[in-house]
């Protein structure tokens, strides 16, 4: 009796990855075993640089808090423990923004701490 293979899924299997390769330069593009290791390692990066993003971010907004803060004359870590003090609870992210859309009202929200 003769071996049988399941081509279906092997070629759907081929195929879902060379659709994902699609874009690439060169051989990548269009040559299975190049591409299907392309794919592999940009999936690879794709899920440790969903980690990073956070951490790219909440040093974005620490930054801009920090300097905002400056020039209402406290520090970061000044301004973050008036907060914690006077039970203010914004995050990170809505001071970043404030900070950098609503100058007046982080100005207000530091007046509170000091």
């Amino acid at each position: 009796m003769p071996r049988s293979v399941n081509v279906v899924a092997a070629r759907h299997k081929r195929k879902r990855i060379m659709k994902m390769a699609k874009g690439y330069f060169g051989r990548r593009k269009n040559v299975w075993t190049v591409a299907k290791n392309a794919v592999e390692k940009g999936l690879l990066y794709a899920y440790r640089d969903r980690k990073a993003k956070k951490r790219d971010f909440r040093a974005l907004w620490i930054q801009r808090i920090n300097a905002a803060a400056r020039l209402n004359g406290l520090s970061y870590s000044q301004l973050m423990g008036g907060l914690k003090k006077a039970n203010i609870n914004l995050n990170r992210k809505v001071l970043a923004d404030l900070a950098l859309n609503h100058p007046e009202a982080f100005t207000g929200i530091v007046a509170k701490v000091k």
